[in-house]
């Protein structure tokens, strides 16, 4: 008997997954590299701002240009591939579902230009840095939820909960990273902003 997973035993599933492993290793390798001499925190969020952008840029980019000029569904290749087995878990990504591509035009676009623009002003140090950070972690959360919220108003037909993999690791896990990872920007954001806060505040008077 083997130990493997079943599901994972697909080359569909085994190769969208280490797709996503080298894309993790590529965003570490640049984050680190560009966040040398930076905090702890700063490196780990550029780590991650490398990867998101190279998610929004090579894997969401993709699967706008084939929904426009047809449908996941009908098209072949590596990236078709990918989208095809997370169809597997949400049948929206197969068939150009315009509420699925509204959101990824919005994030391919603005997503992604902003978490560029939030790794060139954490690396210079740029006053704005928190601003783009708190707007580009809203922006991430709010297309989280407008992915899912229509879906669960009408009974949820279209995601597949049947299946660990399809669960646990297409729908909850990945989709769970951005939630977790901006909610803990918000919070640096929310933190740094009160310590400049304070330190502009005029000696004994009480910071609430």
């Amino acid at each position: 008997m083997s130990l493997w997973p079943a599901e994972l035993s697909s080359p569909a599933a085994a190769g969208s997954l280490l797709l996503c492993v080298a894309q993790l290793a590529a965003g570490y390798a640049l984050g680190s590299r560009l966040g040398r001499g930076a905090s702890s925190a700063d490196r780990w969020a550029l780590i991650w701002l490398c990867y998101d952008s190279l998610v929004h840029f090579t894997l969401e980019g993709p699967f706008v240009y084939l929904s426009l000029v047809g449908s996941v569904a009908d098209s072949d290749g590596i990236i078709a591939s990918l989208w095809k087995e997370y169809g597997k878990a949400d049948a929206r990504w197969l068939h150009s579902d315009p509420t699925i591509v509204s959101l990824e035009m919005l994030t391919v676009v603005l997503d992604g230009l902003l978490a560029l623009l939030l790794i060139y002003a954490i690396i210079k140090e740029k006053y704005y840095r928190h601003f783009i950070q708190i707007t580009l972690c809203v922006c991430e959360l709010y297309g989280g939820w407008m992915t899912f919220c229509p879906d669960w108003l009408i009974g949820s037909p279209n995601l597949n909960t049947s299946n660990w993999l399809y669960l646990w690791v297409y729908l909850v896990f990945f989709n769970g990273v951005w939630v977790l990872i901006p909610g803990l920007l918000l919070w640096q954001s929310w933190i740094e902003l009160k310590k400049m806060h304070q330190k502009e505040m005029k000696p004994g008077k009480k910071f609430k």
